[in-house]
């Protein structure tokens, strides 16, 4: 007999199949027209199966409603997920293919161009055995991040309102865009338009996880400028700006890079050092998951810089520390019952819990720091913004299940 997809991972594959990638500093949003491919095509399927309320916003955003099927009391809860693949690696033709019960070993995805996955490098591959697993040909992404999550949510609102007597409170449901380059469509989501007391995005990886925490986040920019004289008589005259550079960078704590941190320590982390003897620039990224060790980071960024001018000369170095976003869990702490009730739809659906901080941001590190408090959901997939992007049919349907149980949850 034929392997047959589920609804959710018929879904998936649809959605993966049109190109939705985000482009970096681009002065509007979205960044690119071709999300809104996406956000139209949500839009014509939430109006088929029912949904109410429907709206695209100039962002690409897209906002709906389940409408409440009963008289109970209930908060307006949201699910949001974000239509954007990350500029990190081509999601042009994306050719999506299916490998039925994986049976352990190393996957060829290009036989063409040697391309293989391998279970030396992915070990958690082998926690999928047995499962269906959807993956790329090698050449592009996949895009679970996040069409996942879009799938997801998008199967949750088709069963809500095509079973009616599974009851349930008014459930929003959102998309985002450019949520791989800076969050920016969750800066202009219409909170209020959306009506939810409180919402859940779904995104990152493993099915079970649940993230209330992420890092504080902050972008440094340092500029140097120094003074250029000829090399041959350069003595107690030149300001080389490139080696200022240096020095600034050597000051900062060796073990505190992101490529010595992990759990809960947060980093300094060096992007790009670009320029020559006149002027020089750094851009860093500043974490931290404590609010006073964030504010410790800048501000000894900062003593750096005020040595530097004191040695070198006042404005030799120029620096500029830009707020990015805030860990969700102040927003989050008190409202427990968004994290209680989550935890058990997780649970009631034979997976096993893990409420851990996120070593990143979110749309809803962003949506939560505009006041409407917002959790992060695990969507299932794996290796995101990579060629080796995957993600099994049992992953989308569980976390499916679990949107379900807990859209539901809030009805005594």
């Amino acid at each position: 007999m034929a392997e047959q997809l589920s609804n959710v991972a018929e879904r998936f594959i649809r959605y993966v199949k049109m190109d939705t990638q985000s482009v970096a500093g681009a002065p509007v949003v979205p960044s690119t027209e071709k999300q809104k491919d996406l956000s139209r095509l949500l839009m014509k399927e939430l109006e088929e199966m029912g949904a109410v309320d429907i709206r695209m916003c100039d962002a690409g955003c897209v906002y709906a409603t389940i409408p409440a099927n009963c008289d109970t009391k209930a908060p307006v809860v949201g699910f949001i997920a974000h239509v954007d693949t990350t500029p990190d690696v081509s999601g042009t033709d994306v050719k999506p293919s299916i490998v039925w019960n994986y049976d352990g070993k190393d996957i060829v995805l290009n036989k063409d161009k040697n391309i293989v996955m391998r279970t030396e490098k992915f070990e958690h591959m082998l926690n999928y055995v047995g499962q269906n697993m959807i993956v790329t040909d090698g050449t592009t992404l996949l895009g679970g991040d996040d069409k996942c999550g879009v799938a997801e949510v998008m199967y949750m609102a088709e069963y809500l309102l095509t079973h009616p007597e599974v009851k349930h409170g008014t459930i929003k449901v959102g998309f985002t865009t450019d949520e791989e380059v800076g969050c920016n469509g969750a800066r202009v989501f219409d909170i209020d338009y959306f009506g939810a007391d409180f919402a859940y995005t779904l995104d990152g990886q493993t099915v079970g996880e649940i993230n209330a925490e992420t890092f504080n986040a902050a972008a440094a920019n340092v500029t140097i400028h120094g003074l250029q004289t000829h090399p041959g008589r350069a003595k107690n005259k030149m300001l080389n700006a490139s080696r200022v550079g240096m020095q600034f960078d050597s000051m900062l704590p060796a073990a505190e890079t992101c490529e010595h941190a992990e759990g809960r320590e947060g980093y300094y982390h060096l992007m790009t050092f670009d320029g020559g003897v006149t002027t020089t620039k750094l851009s860093y990224l500043i974490r931290d998951f404590d609010m006073s060790g964030f504010h410790a980071r800048k501000a000894y960024m900062q003593r750096i810089a005020d040595y530097l001018n004191s040695v070198y000369g006042a404005g030799t170095v120029e620096l500029e520390i830009t707020d990015t976003y805030f860990s969700m869990y102040e927003v989050i702490k008190p409202r427990p019952e968004i994290l209680e009730h989550a935890l058990k739809a997780i649970a009631d659906s034979g997976v096993t819990p893990r409420a851990i901080p996120v070593r990143g941001g979110t749309d809803g590190s962003i949506i939560s720091g505009r006041g409407l408090p917002c959790p992060n959901i695990s969507a299932g997939y794996q290796n995101g913004h990579s060629i080796y992007e995957y993600v099994t049919t049992q992953a989308l349907e569980t976390t499916a299940e679990i949107l379900i149980r807990l859209a539901t949850s809030f009805v005594d």
